[in-house]
Order: C-alpha cells, then structure tokens, then sequence
C-alpha cells in the first residue's frame, strides 16, 4: 500500500518503521540517558512472582546474564519495603553462579513474611561481584531491573 505524505508516495511499512524509530529517538531524549543504559545491563533481573509457602513468601526471580562473562559471585544488598513504604527488613541475596548468556531461575524465602506484607523490593548495593576471581567494578550499573509483579523492583 502506498500513502501520501506531504506530496511524496510512500510505502505503508516504511512509514511504520519511520515512526517507530522516531518513537524510539524521542523517549531516550525524554527519559534520558541514565534510564536507556539501565534497560541495556549486561544482567537482567526480573521478579517474576511472590508465592505464600506456609508462613513465608517466596520471591523467584529470572536473571538473564546477557554477556560473554560468567559470574562466580553477585551478592546483592536488598531491601524490602511494606506496602506502606516503611522499610521492613534488609538482607544479602547470593545469585550467582551465572552462566554467560545464559537465563536462570533463581528463588528464596522471605522467613516469617506474608507476600501481602511486601510492597517492593529495592537492590541497594552490590556487596560483592566476582567472575572469576576477578571483581566486577560497578556491578550495580550492569544491572537493569523489571518486575511481572504488582511489586516493584527497582535500584
């Protein structure tokens, strides 16, 4: 299909790629580039689903190491928010081993949490992030974050 914009023809998927790629230009210069670099990290970390498990909560979470490198440590420092906002507890979260390009499962147990008590989950630091023997510097910014949840995961 041809349409016609300002006096020229032109093809209907041309027009559409086009404007999807001038979408695209115009939310990274509305957002900015710290947000287009988070979506980019070489690790992804997606909280998928909470799950009650008897007086616990279950958090799984699919990390998706998108590099070349395999990573032998990545422990994380995490809070977890109430509903309300006010913090409730901070621990370490051990996700590694991470295999290069590679997708993983990775779950653990909120002990004595109900998942209606989780508002969100914030990754505060990164304690320590080896491949190797070798430390990962600015782990924290290789890191992108999303959640499937109503519960947001953020860093």
């Amino acid at each position: 299909m041809l349409l016609k914009v300002n006096g020229h023809r032109h093809a209907a998927g041309l027009i559409k790629r086009s404007a999807g790629t001038a979408l695209v230009a115009m939310t990274a210069l509305l957002v900015g580039p710290a947000l287009v670099a988070a979506e980019e990290g070489d690790v992804a970390i997606e909280l998928n689903k909470l799950e009650p498990k008897g007086s616990d909560c279950r958090a799984y979470f699919i990390i998706n190491n998108k590099s070349d490198r395999a990573y032998d440590t990545l422990k994380l420092d995490f809070i977890l928010f109430r509903p309300d906002g006010i913090i409730d507890q901070r621990f370490a979260v051990q996700l590694a081993p991470l295999k290069a390009n590679k997708r993983t499962v990775k779950l653990f147990d909120l002990s004595n949490t109900s998942c209606d008590d989780v508002g969100s989950f914030l990754i505060n630091d990164a304690m320590e992030c080896k491949a190797g023997t070798e430390d990962v510097s600015d782990c924290l910014k290789g890191l992108s974050v999303s959640s499937r949840t109503v519960n947001e995961l953020s860093k």
